[in-house]
């Protein structure tokens, strides 16, 4: 046990500096050097280490409604942004992606809750999977809008809500699925979107965003000392402002 506390040493702390880090070299890579793919290589790591970050996010928070809106609310202003700067462009941003992830996980445990409450009529279990099913097909046709590009696409939603698929918290599941949400459980289910993602995308590149999982075998569940609730949140839109300042001035 304690051999096993010295190889997770990361902190969601950690992991939340790591993936801005590499998405920092991502869009470097991006917006000024696009013919070094290394960088964009590099950079494909994070965007598993964020999704893992908003499934531990859903799994603890105790405020669901805020924990939705602040993503989707600096999503929006970044869509505005991004149609008047950007020549009228409907790329929906990772905010977007993870506000309907949040969305997914929170329909996905109210269906959990209901269906092993023993007290819970069937008419209401039935309307939670129904819900939830009703969310899953929603994000899917949002995803597949031809108006529109959403990042990472529908299984860029769904990397997060993978993560979550063991999470029977605050349930009464059978000790059986208890006993599966584990970290290496977790980690390996988020593998099946990630290769569903490089499926569908420029393949040499998204394929190196699976080398983000061993990474996350190295979590110790800790927060961290230092709060950083809102850090990706707030870095996110001010690193794109700062980089896009950067490249006008490159320009003059």
């Amino acid at each position: 046990m304690n051999a096993l506390k010295k190889i997770r040493f990361l902190n969601s702390n950690t992991l939340k500096i790591l993936a801005a880090v590499l998405m920092v070299i991502d869009h470097v890579g991006l917006m000024f050097f696009p013919s070094r793919l290394f960088l964009r290589k590099i950079g494909r790591l994070s965007m598993p280490l964020f999704a893992f970050a908003i499934s531990e996010g859903c799994r603890y928070t105790r405020d669901k409604v805020k924990h939705f809106l602040l993503p989707f609310g600096l999503g929006v202003l970044c869509q505005i942004v991004y149609y008047f700067f950007d020549n009228g462009s409907l790329y929906m941003c990772i905010l977007i992606t993870f506000s309907l992830s949040i969305l997914l996980i929170y329909a996905m445990q109210y269906f959990k809750q209901k269906l092993f409450d023993t007290q819970a009529t069937t008419a209401s279990k039935i309307f939670a999977g129904l819900l939830f099913v009703a969310t899953l097909v929603g994000a899917n046709l949002f995803c597949n809008l031809k108006f529109l590009y959403v990042d990472y696409g529908f299984w860029g939603v769904m990397t997060p809500v993978f993560a979550s698929l063991f999470d029977f918290k605050n349930t009464d599941a059978p000790p059986l699925l208890k006993r599966a949400d584990a970290l290496p459980v977790r980690v390996a289910c988020m593998t099946i979107p990630l290769v569903f993602i490089a499926y569908n995308t420029v393949f040499s590149l998204t394929i190196w965003a699976l080398l983000a999982l061993p990474l996350l075998l190295l979590y110790n569940g800790e927060k961290g000392k230092v709060k950083m609730k809102y850090f990706f949140y707030i870095f996110y839109p001010v690193h794109l402002v700062v980089l896009e300042g950067i490249y006008l001035l490159l320009l003059l």
